[in-house]
């Protein structure tokens, strides 16, 4: 099993690679004790049924991956993932580098009907026409050395990927929905889905109260959490926990002695940086001036749906997503529709692809310039 654990031996691999159409990628890496993903390995396999297959170790003494990040950078050859989305975090976090031209495996199922976020196993059983072995799935990659059950897992990943990617590759040709791929990668590849600005951390905590005040130290302390656990690349639950976050937002200690009394603070987060920090947030929670404090998104909550054109949305794509063969949830979800029905035009189901599958005629019959008319078990559009 080729192994690869040096700066010479990675830049010879990846120099074949680009003189190969596509070479499939996939990283195992730990994540429950660091902020950013640790990464433990790469595998990496060339076209051929008997292609090279490669492990990289970036742990190794001395490896640069640099001749990786050139091969990324390389335009002559597809780099493929399946659900690629963390691997890109990875890249792009430790190299500043997106691989292109770059195809996910998950996404292109997606647009050939296989469902939503279909598992790299189904696709395996169902095109590789193989067995998967994910005994070591959970297994600490961080640990050396690997043993040869883990590494048999790991090559497994890129090996059947080729088979997977050529059978993908070739509906999507047939298809013509090259776009619909375009379009869902578009998001992969731009940094913003992997910038987290503390400013914004506020916006993910989960509360019922629209309080401006309260809002505003739960945006301060969320800011000052996401910030230290960034810097010390350490999982925001480490600092301290939502649920002690929104009890700091209600309790609003200004000592140490007040913090002291919280139920649900870490020991650790009672003292020193953590501490001062948490009592800075509240301060400066407390001191925001009203023009200044967040204010809740609750124009869903105050939409009014028509039901009836709810109803009328939701058999236009069931319609539609079986006319195409992609999942309906896909194209527009239940609350999308409901947005529609109320008036929201703002919506991913009326841009792209799902556009011209779904969103075009929906605003058409929203305007009632198309009615549905049911023929046996098909429902057909009909133009007014």
């Amino acid at each position: 099993m080729n192994l690869i654990t040096t700066t010479d031996a990675l830049a010879r691999f990846c120099e074949a690679a680009k003189a190969a159409p596509y070479v499939t990628v996939d990283t195992e890496f730990l994540r429950e004790r660091t902020y950013w993903s640790k990464l433990c390995l790469i595998q990496m396999a060339l076209p051929g049924k008997t292609g090279d297959a490669v492990l990289v170790d970036p742990l190794a003494e001395g490896l640069s991956l640099e001749p990786l990040y050139d091969l990324f950078r390389h335009e002559g050859t597809v780099k493929v993932f399946h659900a690629a989305r963390q691997d890109l975090e990875i890249f792009w976090v430790e190299g500043k580098v997106f691989p292109s031209p770059l195809f996910d495996t998950q996404v292109a199922a997606m647009v050939c009907g296989f469902g939503e976020q279909v598992g790299y196993e189904t696709l395996v059983k169902k095109i590789a026409k193989q067995p998967l072995d994910k005994t070591s799935r959970f297994t600490d990659w961080s640990q050396r050395p690997l043993s040869e059950a883990q590494l048999t897992y790991a090559l497994a990943d890129v090996t059947h990927l080729r088979v997977i990617y050529e059978s993908l590759a070739r509906q999507i040709e047939t298809s013509g929905r090259q776009k619909w791929v375009a379009e869902e990668l578009a998001v992969l590849t731009d940094p913003a889905t992997y910038t987290v600005d503390p400013a914004e951390a506020w916006a993910r905590v989960k509360t019922r109260t629209n309080s401006g005040k309260f809002l505003a130290i739960v945006r301060e302390l969320a800011r000052f959490r996401e910030a230290y656990a960034q810097g010390r690349n350490i999982p925001r639950s480490r600092v301290f926990k939502d649920d002690a976050l929104l009890e700091l937002a209600s309790t609003r200690p200004t000592t140490v002695e007040e913090l002291g009394r919280s139920r649900l603070l870490l020991r650790e987060a009672r003292k020193g940086e953590i501490a001062d920090g948490i009592l800075a947030a509240v301060q400066a929670g407390l001191a925001t001036k009203p023009d200044d404090m967040p204010k809740p998104d609750l124009s869903r909550e105050q939409m009014q749906v028509n039901p009836a054109l709810a109803d009328l949305l939701r058999v236009l794509l069931k319609a539609k997503s079986e006319s195409v063969g992609v999942a309906a949830k896909l194209i527009a979800s239940a609350g999308d529709l409901d947005a529609l029905a109320a008036g929201e035009r703002d919506l991913p189901a009326l841009h792209g692809w799902r556009a011209e599958v779904f969103g075009d005629d929906a605003m058409r019959l929203c305007r009632g310039e198309i009615a549905l008319s049911a023929k046996g078990n098909d429902v057909t559009v009909v133009r007014l």
